[in-house]
């Protein structure tokens, strides 16, 4: 079970591990996590940042060093980290590794409701789906192939992951939709009766608890 954290917004995590390789103020730690797309990684809420520097610090996993001024600019405080906030970053790297967590996904939630629409229409939607997951894989694939050329792949082990995991969904949504299209997914029949009757969600709902929906498929 995931440790609950002084400051358990991951954006966190990520400053933590910006300012493990020196000092800044929170203007170079955004520009930082941007520049290195931190945000293809992570949650991030770039409105957040200030209160989550803020945070770090109240808990004494930041300290602050001093300040500096640029011309005309506000002055920026810069921020260091301190021991336990090294060790905090350590630990919770190693619980995130470590330990599978359900991650909430937009499609996931999709998914649980799709017999809202008729399968006709799954089909016709999950294909544009798929259309859209080629250009994502080949994008992530072809970053990939030219950072490897001059970035270690030890700071690279995340975009293989996202990439493998792309092309695990497309895998995935290739079946459903040919299941599907070739009529061979369990229920389908029953599936498309409760959309050319019009059923009502709650008749639908009596129907699969009595095991209505069985003598749908057998017929």
């Amino acid at each position: 079970m995931a440790q609950r954290r002084k400051v358990g917004n991951l954006l966190a995590l990520a400053v933590l591990a910006t300012l493990a390789e020196r000092p800044m103020h929170r203007y170079e730690i955004a520009a930082t996590l941007k520049e290195r797309g931190k945000e293809r990684d992570m949650d991030i809420k770039w409105g957040s940042l200030y209160t989550v520097v803020r945070n770090l610090e109240k808990h004494g996993l930041l300290e602050i060093i001093g300040n500096e001024r640029a011309g005309a600019r506000p002055e920026r405080t810069i921020y260091r980290l301190t021991e336990a906030g090294r060790a905090e970053a350590d630990d919770w790297v190693r619980e995130l590794l470590a330990t599978p967590e359900p991650e909430p996904r937009r499609f996931v939630s999709a998914l649980s409701i799709a017999a809202m629409l008729p399968p006709d229409d799954v089909v016709t939607l999950l294909t544009e789906r798929l259309r859209r997951l080629d250009h994502d894989i080949a994008a992530e694939r072809e970053s990939l192939a030219a950072e490897s050329s001059r970035i270690p792949r030890l700071f690279l082990i995340e975009s293989e992951y996202r990439a493998a995991m792309l092309e695990a969904e497309r895998a995935w949504v290739t079946a459903l939709r040919d299941e599907l299209t070739a009529g061979t997914f369990a229920g389908v029949d029953f599936w498309r009766r409760m959309h050319a009757e019009d059923l009502e969600p709650a008749e639908v709902a009596d129907m699969v608890e009595r095991g209505d929906f069985r003598q749908s498929n057998d017929a």
